[in-house]
């Protein structure tokens, strides 16, 4: 391994353009240092707000910003749009899709993805909320779902038309159920003529005893009571034990229930991006259960000072005996941190071990509704929703940014009408194909589609 403070122009390749990569991109912008960022898509998401792009508030390219404008004034940063699939740490080597690419110190910041604990037949069936592509096929599930109960004579399989399923509640969970739940019962009330979608069932399901499990036991109380008060059914101790054919088997005690749903979207879980998996096998690096890496005090792995692992893809364990949560806030703080390190190491010098400073966590739950834990205080209701609300448009990165999400935020509020409302996709790929059960088919592609 190779003295990081000798090597000039030291090469720092960061992989994931997520919150952690890019800010320990921008952080690097006046270092003496040649920086590549590599991410498979040439954009930064704002995934906090992509439950907003699934329910119609927001448009994609509202919580998207271009990676390459971004860093464009950091005259050291170099943006590939390419995908890793194997390293080598002993000749300090990425290997891409498209080639090779050598590194003096590599930062790995690859997130997530859902996690169907085994039950992997259940994405197409219940699909989760990661990426905007997922955010639209929600999108369009939940606005299909009441245009084919609109066209449905039969009330049985209406019913089940307007009964949307969300497994996991946690954040996510609470956040999508808040939203469908305004949406049914103010934004779409006075849209249709066959339907009163004021009959909309929101079953929020949770396998532990409360919703928002994180967050300290009188938050989740007021939670619960604010999605009660907009109509959501909340389920708790209830575990999901298959999805198939339109029906939720669910198993609450002894007890096993069918519910029959049209729209389940998944909440429940994550597991660590496939770069967890070859890290741990190129460098002998412990991964826990979901396959996140095990880091040191620094986020290097250990025997590999000039490898990091930051942001979701990282189990640091180091403070308080427990890892920290893959919120944006972490990975911010963890890329900044390695950023200074790098600099510190450039001139000989060390650095203190990461330590993460909570500020608090956030989840809203509706308009006017959210909770709000800022360690010296807890707040729930309106001033929790304008905490929510002004924290979520600083933390986006651009400001055309925040200036477009905050007027439509303001017109959304006074009008309660969300215009990003479309169903799209190719014709043929939007037409609800109704099987045995009427429910959700879509039709594989003639041809292959590359992405």
């Amino acid at each position: 391994m190779s003295d990081i403070a000798q090597q000039s122009p030291h090469r720092v390749v960061i992989v994931g353009g997520g919150f952690g990569g890019l800010y320990a991109a921008k952080a690097l912008g006046r270092s003496p240092v040649e920086v590549t960022l590599i991410d498979k898509r040439n954009f930064h998401l704002f995934q906090p707000l992509l439950y907003q792009v699934a329910t119609g508030s927001l448009s994609p390219a509202d919580i998207s910003s271009p990676l390459r404008g971004i860093l464009s004034r950091n005259r050291n940063t170099k943006v590939l749009m390419e995908e890793v699939v194997d390293l080598d740490p002993q000749q300090q080597k990425l290997i891409m899709r498209g080639g090779e690419l050598g590194y003096d110190t590599l930062i790995i910041a690859t997130g997530v993805s859902h996690h169907y604990f085994g039950n992997d037949q259940w994405k197409t069936t219940a699909p989760g909320l990661k990426t905007v592509e997922d955010a639209l096929e929600v999108r369009r599930r939940i606005f299909m779902a009441f245009e084919a109960a609109e066209k449905e004579p039969d009330p049985a399989k209406r019913r089940g038309w307007l009964t949307f399923v969300i497994v996991g509640a946690g954040p996510t969970g609470v956040e999508l159920a808040g939203a469908i739940a305004e949406l049914a019962f103010n934004t779409l009330k006075h849209d249709f003529r066959t339907i009163d979608t004021s009959e909309t069932q929101i079953i929020l399901l949770e396998g532990v005893d409360r919703v928002l499990p994180p967050y300290p036991a009188d938050l989740s109380e007021k939670a619960a009571k604010s999605l009660e008060d907009l109509g959501v059914t909340i389920r708790t101790k209830t575990l999901v034990t298959n999805i198939a054919d339109n029906v939720v088997t669910v198993k609450e005690g002894d007890r096993t229930e069918e519910i029959p749903a049209h729209t389940i979207l998944w909440a429940a879980g994550v597991k660590a991006s496939s770069l967890g998996k070859v890290l741990a096998e190129r460098t002998g690096a412990n991964l826990d259960r979901v396959g996140r890496v095990m880091v040191e005090a620094d986020l290097s792995l250990a025997g590999y000072p000039n490898i990091f692992v930051i942001g979701d893809l990282s189990h640091f364990a180091h403070q308080d005996d427990k890892p920290l949560p893959g919120v944006a806030p972490v990975a911010m703080q963890e890329g900044e941190y390695v950023a200074k390190l790098i600099k510190q190491r450039l001139q000989g010098l060390t650095l203190a071990p990461f330590k993460y400073e909570e500020f608090g966590s956030l989840a809203v739950i509706g308009q006017n509704h959210a909770v709000v834990d800022l360690g010296f205080a807890r707040f729930s209701g309106l001033i929790a929703w304008l905490i929510w609300v002004f924290a979520h448009i600083y933390y986006l990165i651009e400001f055309d940014n925040k200036l477009i999400v905050m007027i439509q935020w303001g017109w959304n509020y006074f009008t309660r009408n969300r215009g990003a409302r479309l169903i799209t996709g190719e014709a043929e790929l939007l037409q609800v194909e109704f099987d045995s059960h009427g429910g959700f088919h879509t039709p594989a592609p003639k041809e292959p589609i590359e992405v």
